[in-house]
């Protein structure tokens, strides 16, 4: 859709290829003073991802699919993703692949990690971060 390729893993790093260039790339982590760069979906933004996001005062929303919202972060592009409405393992299992070789994580929001090959293949609630 964007023209641009990630692949990475954890403990191996993560890479980006797009307009003929192949270069490594990692998270940015937040920075104090500036809006939370947020990756999240117009049509899923829910009253309790509003209420989660609250705390973190301003924020700029970036909306786009889900794959690409773990992309985006792992290339530095945002910091946080809460996704408090369903997705399924395919959603999730390859970007999440990419995001922690850039140096992020994924964890449910009680902080545990999100599993795959489960009898249920509906991810619990869970936050992406730089």
């Amino acid at each position: 859709m964007l023209d641009k390729l990630w692949y990475g893993g954890k403990g191996l790093g993560a890479w980006r290829i797009a307009d003929g260039k192949h270069e490594p790339i990692q998270t940015r982590p937040h920075r104090e003073g500036e809006a939370w760069r947020v990756v999240g979906s117009r049509n899923h933004l829910s009253q309790e991802t509003l209420d989660f996001l609250a705390p973190f005062g301003e924020i700029e929303l970036v909306s786009m699919g889900s794959s690409l919202k773990f992309c985006i972060i792992a290339e530095g592009g945002a910091e946080l993703y809460p996704r408090l409405a369903p997705t399924c393992e395919w959603d999730t299992g390859a970007a999440q692949a990419v995001l922690e070789g850039a140096g992020g994580s994924v964890t449910q929001l009680d902080g545990s990690p999100l599993a795959y090959n489960k009898p249920d293949i509906l991810n619990p609630w869970f936050v992406a971060k730089a």
